[in-house]
């Protein structure tokens, strides 16, 4: 029996560069790579060129020198003779504080108007259609400056809460003041406080650290009791009740540790011609904070929407023949499935929110745009470093908002077995 020998390779010849298929793509993807490089190359020595013509360098000194302006609202110390690096710390939290309070509050909206779009009551999901259709058709500064004004003019001065029969009143009794000025809630104050720990940057409250590590280990047990409750019942068919379990393991470590600290609230009250005490929340904030919840809510809605409808009609006819009542079966069949399909757009959301708080120079709130992007860089005469740091940071704070969002995704998407 004869042998039929190997066919031999054929060597490597730079022309297979071009017309081999095996490295074609190679090629090209290198010869881009180079391209790109280059075009950057061009465009940071075209930078600097433009710099030394107008006598300038690049650097991010700037950022040590004294800023020499106020900042309304503000979350850690500054003032006026801070540098400017400080009052970007300063509109960096504010812009932080912003995203987290519209994301949150527009993701409670969206999903509520979501399910009520979806309602078998006519009036209901009719009022939510017009409510998504109404605000996510209209630009968002268009919002924000129409929220702006609501504040500013429509609400109460302080001299109105003056008086034995005062035009305005505080709410829930007597503790929030809604005012042309702002919004005055309670300031929560502990009478035994742990201090503070000094980062040098700024300082953080031990109070606040102890309350969130009690949180989350209270969290942590709960969660451990409940696989501990699913363990027994994948064994032997019953479910231990353990709901009150979990109550004391959420809140009687926390009521405990408030009682130690001597949590309590300081109210404002009407001193002068302005209310004193609590915890000032500015009109500027308020208003983004309404606008940017309601307008996201709106698009978060129809997402919700598309996630419920991408769950077959079989889920909850299964569920109402095993006797689940219309919300438990919402809240344990419906959108539990719906997740894989909400998630991936609302990343999109919340990024869009991060970006959209840049808006906030309408109304005069002092975030990261407004204080790098505005004042320093108008006192400095640096563009091109305040530019590039900004859009760093705003890099910065999307990608680790996607890549969290992203973790949750894949917790929550479908595991085959």
């Amino acid at each position: 029996m004869t042998s039929i020998p190997d066919r031999p390779k054929p060597s490597f010849r730079p022309s297979m560069l071009i017309y081999d298929t095996r490295y074609r793509s190679l090629t090209i993807q290198v010869v881009v790579l180079f391209l790109v490089m280059a075009g950057a190359a061009w465009l940071i020595d075209n930078a600097i060129q433009n710099l030394r013509t107008l006598g300038k360098d690049f650097n991010f000194g700037f950022l040590s020198v004294r800023a020499g302006y106020d900042i309304n609202q503000r979350l850690v110390a500054y003032d006026s003779n801070s540098t400017h690096g400080r009052a970007l710390l300063v509109g960096l939290l504010n812009t932080l504080l912003l995203a987290v309070m519209s994301c949150v509050l527009a993701t409670v909206i969206g999903v509520i108007a979501g399910v009520l779009r979806l309602s078998g009551n006519w009036i209901v999901a009719r009022l939510m259609t017009v409510y998504v259709e109404a605000f996510r058709n209209i630009p968002t500064l268009l919002w924000i400056l129409v929220f702006g004004a609501v504040m500013s003019e429509s609400m109460p001065a302080p001299s109105a809460f003056r008086g034995d029969d005062p035009a305005a009143s505080m709410l829930f009794f007597d503790s929030v003041a809604i005012t042309n000025r702002g919004v005055y809630v309670p300031e929560p104050l502990f009478a035994r406080s742990l201090g503070n720990l000094d980062l040098g940057i700024f300082m953080i409250s031990l109070d606040l650290l102890a309350i969130v590590a009690v949180m989350i280990a209270g969290y942590l047990g709960h969660r451990w009791l409940q696989r501990q409750a699913e363990a027994i019942q994948n064994a032997t068919g019953d479910r231990p009740v353990t709901w009150w379990k979990s109550l004391i393991v959420l809140f009687l470590p926390l009521i405990a540790l408030l009682w130690g600290l001597g949590f309590h609230f300081g109210y404002p009250e009407l001193s002068g011609f302005n209310f004193a005490g609590g915890v000032h929340l500015r009109n500027s904030l308020i208003a983004m904070w309404l606008a940017l919840s309601i307008y996201t809510g709106a698009f978060i809605a129809e997402n919700v929407r598309a996630g419920i409808l991408a769950v077959s009609r079989g889920q909850t006819e299964a569920a109402y023949a095993l006797g689940l009542r219309p919300g438990t079966t919402m809240n344990r069949v419906i959108l539990p499935q719906a997740m894989r399909v909400i998630i991936p757009p609302l990343i999109s959301q919340y990024l869009n929110i991060t970006k959209n708080t840049s808006l906030a120079l309408a109304v005069g709130y002092m975030d990261l745009r407004s204080t790098l992007g505005g004042i320093t860089l108008n006192q400095t005469g640096r563009e091109l470093e305040a530019m590039l740091l900004m859009m760093l940071i705003y890099l910065i704070i999307s990608l680790l908002i996607s890549a969290a969002m992203n973790l949750y995704n894949r917790s929550v998407r479908l595991k085959e077995r």
